[in-house]
């Protein structure tokens, strides 16, 4: 792929299985074993058997190694294997490699999985407590010292840049919120079903780091999800209608950093997020008026504002009253603020859910959703579509 040029991965691959454990605050049970009961429901899914699939994509920091999970579920041999960095950036970019691989004839069926004990175990938003030297973590340098030590922190710093730029109060973000948790509050596998939030609750939430409250901040979540990708013309002869992969792409911008890109020109805007958007909308001949969803990475307020300014859904500054109208279905199942943080990957289940006609809170006549992921760090995006 190029990020001057059309692509011509759209169209070859599809998601046909989705599968998830419960979503809880501790699951009782080992990482691995998350990876596998959530692989397992995925094939279930899909209807396909573990013998059947020689692929398996996941991020870097997943602790269930490809060859420890084929072993655990029953699969047989692989030919194709692969992880990619980032954090939630990988989200996108593991259906991304396993497209890729499908259509490249190098594998079949292919399961993308993440699985962590997030609340129980590793807690990423206790941020950074020991790190062995690397020169991506030399940037960190330049932050640590001076009290930049968690994800909030160091989103903190754009976040407060976006509101004195374009004259805003941190309310802006609250919408966000607000219109997560409306979907949460009716999807009984959110954490937080039943529990809608108002804006006045959001503006009375804690600081964490300002401009970000409490209720700006994503949950911490144990729990595994597993998508199953094949072949579109081998997704159609499975029990569900294929969610086709129409186009999918990872971007890095200049002067990236690891969630601390302080040093670029401006801390209003996500260049990375406008590599991948570019790519999608370049590669699948859609435009932002044409989605019929929006399933956006919000593990941070701030970013979900960013990213629908940088794929051209609303104009620079005007995202909070994009969100405030819902001129576009937004998280549908509640997203990471309000279902699960399971690192983008519930994200994409719903986005195949809005697709089949099956998500709690659907969409009607859903065809076309937008997916993203990770931001702040090297991202990435997909455009899912109904078959035909």
């Amino acid at each position: 792929m190029s990020v001057r040029n059309r692509d011509a991965l759209g169209g070859h691959a599809a998601i046909a299985g989705i599968g998830a454990t419960e979503f809880s605050k501790d699951s009782g049970r080992s990482e691995l074993r998350l990876a596998v009961e959530a692989i397992g429901a995925a094939l279930a899914d899909a209807g396909i058997g573990p013998a059947e699939v020689d692929g398996l994509v996941t991020f870097t920091l997943d602790t269930s190694p490809e060859i420890t999970v084929a072993q655990a579920c029953g699969m047989g041999e692989l030919s194709f294997f692969s992880r990619v960095h980032y954090g939630g950036g990988a989200a996108c970019a593991i259906v991304q490699q396993a497209a890729l691989a499908v259509a490249a004839g190098v594998a079949d069926v292919v399961v993308c999985y993440r699985a962590f004990n997030e609340r129980s175990g590793r807690r990423f938003g206790s941020g950074v407590q020991h790190r062995e030297p690397t020169a991506e973590g030399a940037a960190f340098g330049w932050s640590l010292p001076f009290g930049l030590l968690t994800p909030a922190s160091w989103v903190a710093m754009a976040a407060q840049r976006y509101l004195h730029t374009y004259g805003l109060t941190p309310e802006a973000f609250g919408h966000v919120a607000v219109v997560d948790r409306k979907y949460a509050a009716t999807n009984p596998a959110a954490y937080f079903h039943g529990r809608p939030i108002s804006l006045a609750e959001h503006a009375a939430s804690r600081w964490i780091v300002e401009p970000l409250r409490l209720l700006d901040c994503c949950q911490e979540t144990d729990g595994g999800q597993a998508l199953v990708v094949t072949s579109v013309e081998r997704a159609r002869d499975l029990p569900n209608p294929p969610a086709v992969i129409a186009a999918a792409a990872q971007g890095a911008g200049r002067a990236q950093e690891q969630m601390t890109s302080f040093y670029r020109d401006d801390l209003t805007g996500l260049p990375e997020t406008a590599v991948v958007a570019h790519q999608l909308w370049r590669t699948s001949g859609l435009v932002p008026a044409d989605i019929d969803v929006g399933i956006l990475y919000d593990h941070f307020t701030p970013f979900v504002l960013m990213q629908l300014e940088e794929y051209g859904f609303c104009g620079r500054g005007e995202a909070a009253d994009f969100v405030a109208e819902e001129r576009m279905p937004l998280n549908t199942h509640g997203g990471q603020l309000g279902e699960a943080y399971l690192h983008g990957m519930n994200g994409v289940a719903e986005g195949v859910r809005q697709l089949r006609g099956t998500a709690v809170n659907q969409v009607s006549g859903a065809g076309r959703v937008l997916v993203t992921a990770g931001t702040g760090v090297p991202t990435s995006g997909l455009l899912l579509t109904a078959d035909g």
